[in-house]
Protein backbone atom coordinates (compact mmCIF):
# COMPACT_ATOMS: atom_id res chain seq x y z
CA UNK A 1 0.00 0.00 0.00
CA UNK A 2 1.09 3.16 -0.43
CA UNK A 3 2.46 4.82 2.72
CA UNK A 4 0.92 8.32 1.47
CA UNK A 5 -2.36 7.08 0.79
CA UNK A 6 -2.81 6.18 4.90
CA UNK A 7 -4.40 9.51 6.21
CA UNK A 8 -3.94 10.03 9.97
CA UNK A 9 -5.42 11.58 12.53
CA UNK A 10 -5.85 12.56 15.78
CA UNK A 11 -6.64 9.49 17.32
CA UNK A 12 -4.09 7.78 15.14
CA UNK A 13 -1.50 10.07 16.33
CA UNK A 14 -2.45 9.02 20.02
CA UNK A 15 -2.33 5.25 18.84
CA UNK A 16 1.35 6.18 18.03
CA UNK A 17 2.29 8.32 21.11
CA UNK A 18 1.07 4.90 22.87
CA UNK A 19 2.78 2.28 21.12
CA UNK A 20 6.10 4.52 20.96
CA UNK A 21 6.08 4.51 24.88
CA UNK A 22 5.23 0.99 24.87
CA UNK A 23 5.31 -1.41 21.90
CA UNK A 24 3.68 -4.32 23.52
CA UNK A 25 0.24 -2.28 25.18
CA UNK A 26 -2.32 -4.58 25.66
CA UNK A 27 -5.40 -3.69 23.18
CA UNK A 28 -7.48 -3.19 26.26
CA UNK A 29 -5.02 -0.62 27.95
CA UNK A 30 -4.96 1.27 24.43
CA UNK A 31 -8.81 1.57 24.45
CA UNK A 32 -8.82 2.87 27.75
CA UNK A 33 -5.99 5.73 26.94
CA UNK A 34 -7.29 6.90 23.64
CA UNK A 35 -11.00 6.58 24.15
CA UNK A 36 -12.06 3.60 21.56
CA UNK A 37 -13.54 0.36 22.11
CA UNK A 38 -10.68 -2.61 22.06
CA UNK A 39 -12.09 -3.91 18.81
CA UNK A 40 -12.13 -0.23 16.96
CA UNK A 41 -8.24 -0.03 18.80
CA UNK A 42 -7.21 -3.30 17.15
CA UNK A 43 -8.69 -2.14 13.90
CA UNK A 44 -6.86 1.30 13.57
CA UNK A 45 -3.57 -0.54 14.87
CA UNK A 46 -4.14 -3.07 12.19
CA UNK A 47 -4.43 0.07 9.30
CA UNK A 48 -1.82 1.95 10.44
CA UNK A 49 0.44 -1.46 9.85
CA UNK A 50 -1.12 -2.17 6.90
CA UNK A 51 -0.73 1.38 5.88
CA UNK A 52 3.07 1.40 6.48
CA UNK A 53 2.69 4.26 8.91
CA UNK A 54 3.90 2.26 12.06
CA UNK A 55 6.05 -0.77 12.61
CA UNK A 56 6.09 -2.89 16.21
CA UNK A 57 9.66 -4.06 16.62
CA UNK A 58 11.79 -4.44 19.52
CA UNK A 59 14.67 -1.89 19.95
CA UNK A 60 18.21 -3.57 20.97
CA UNK A 61 20.98 -2.24 22.07
CA UNK A 62 24.10 -3.63 20.02
CA UNK A 63 26.45 -3.13 22.75
CA UNK A 64 24.69 -5.73 24.82
CA UNK A 65 24.89 -8.15 21.88
CA UNK A 66 28.43 -8.29 20.99
CA UNK A 67 28.58 -5.62 18.70
CA UNK A 68 31.49 -3.07 19.56
CA UNK A 69 31.07 -0.60 16.86
CA UNK A 70 28.67 1.89 15.55
CA UNK A 71 29.34 4.11 12.47
CA UNK A 72 27.60 6.53 9.90
CA UNK A 73 29.40 5.76 6.59
CA UNK A 74 29.11 9.17 4.31
CA UNK A 75 28.95 7.85 0.46
CA UNK A 76 29.29 9.93 -2.33
CA UNK A 77 29.08 8.93 -5.89
CA UNK A 78 28.73 9.43 -9.55
CA UNK A 79 25.87 8.83 -11.75
CA UNK A 80 22.60 8.03 -10.34
CA UNK A 81 22.17 7.23 -6.77
CA UNK A 82 19.09 4.32 -7.18
CA UNK A 83 21.50 1.65 -8.20
CA UNK A 84 23.71 2.27 -5.91
CA UNK A 85 21.49 2.60 -3.30
CA UNK A 86 19.95 -1.11 -4.19
CA UNK A 87 23.47 -2.37 -3.98
CA UNK A 88 23.98 -1.39 -0.40
CA UNK A 89 20.52 -2.22 0.76
CA UNK A 90 21.51 -5.61 0.38
CA UNK A 91 24.16 -5.61 3.15
CA UNK A 92 23.32 -7.09 6.36
CA UNK A 93 25.71 -4.99 8.01
CA UNK A 94 23.65 -1.49 6.63
CA UNK A 95 20.92 -0.60 9.26
CA UNK A 96 19.69 2.50 8.11
CA UNK A 97 20.60 3.74 3.96
CA UNK A 98 19.25 7.05 2.97
CA UNK A 99 20.01 9.26 0.19
CA UNK A 100 20.53 12.57 1.05
CA UNK A 101 21.29 16.15 -0.31
CA UNK A 102 25.03 17.88 0.40
CA UNK A 103 28.49 16.60 0.27
CA UNK A 104 27.32 12.70 0.74
CA UNK A 105 25.10 11.41 -1.65
CA UNK A 106 24.01 8.21 0.50
CA UNK A 107 24.69 8.26 4.37
CA UNK A 108 24.44 4.66 5.93
CA UNK A 109 24.22 3.65 9.40
CA UNK A 110 25.90 0.58 10.35
CA UNK A 111 26.92 -1.69 13.35
CA UNK A 112 29.35 -4.62 13.57
CA UNK A 113 31.59 -6.37 15.80
CA UNK A 114 34.65 -4.59 15.57
CA UNK A 115 37.06 -2.46 13.34
CA UNK A 116 38.09 -5.01 11.25
CA UNK A 117 34.94 -5.55 10.53
CA UNK A 118 33.99 -2.12 9.84
CA UNK A 119 37.15 -1.77 7.44
CA UNK A 120 35.87 -4.92 5.66
CA UNK A 121 32.11 -2.96 5.06
CA UNK A 122 33.85 -0.27 3.83
CA UNK A 123 36.15 -1.76 1.22
CA UNK A 124 32.71 -3.31 0.09
CA UNK A 125 30.88 -0.36 -0.03
CA UNK A 126 34.06 1.47 -1.97
CA UNK A 127 33.75 -1.67 -4.55
CA UNK A 128 30.49 -1.54 -5.26
CA UNK A 129 30.38 0.47 -9.10
CA UNK A 130 29.71 4.44 -9.16
CA UNK A 131 31.24 5.20 -5.41
CA UNK A 132 33.99 7.37 -5.87
CA UNK A 133 34.79 7.71 -1.73
CA UNK A 134 33.42 7.14 1.74
CA UNK A 135 34.02 8.44 5.04
CA UNK A 136 33.01 6.81 8.08
CA UNK A 137 31.61 8.53 11.67
CA UNK A 138 32.66 6.66 14.15
CA UNK A 139 30.36 6.45 17.25
CA UNK A 140 32.41 7.28 20.44
CA UNK A 141 28.76 8.00 22.78
CA UNK A 142 25.39 7.35 22.04
CA UNK A 143 24.26 10.04 23.90
CA UNK A 144 20.29 10.10 22.71
CA UNK A 145 18.04 8.11 20.86
CA UNK A 146 14.42 8.59 20.37
CA UNK A 147 11.56 7.33 18.49
CA UNK A 148 9.24 9.70 18.92
CA UNK A 149 8.76 11.71 16.13
CA UNK A 150 5.18 11.55 14.01
CA UNK A 151 2.83 11.79 17.18
CA UNK A 152 2.80 15.34 17.95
Amino acid sequence: MDRRSTQVDDTDRAIIEQLQTDGRISYTRLSAAIGLSEAASRQRVQRLIDGGVVQVVAVTNPLSLGYRRMAMIGVRTEGPTEGIAAALEAFPDIEYLVITAGSFDLMCEVVVPDDTALLGLTNRIRAVPGVTSTESFIYLSLVKQTYAWGAH
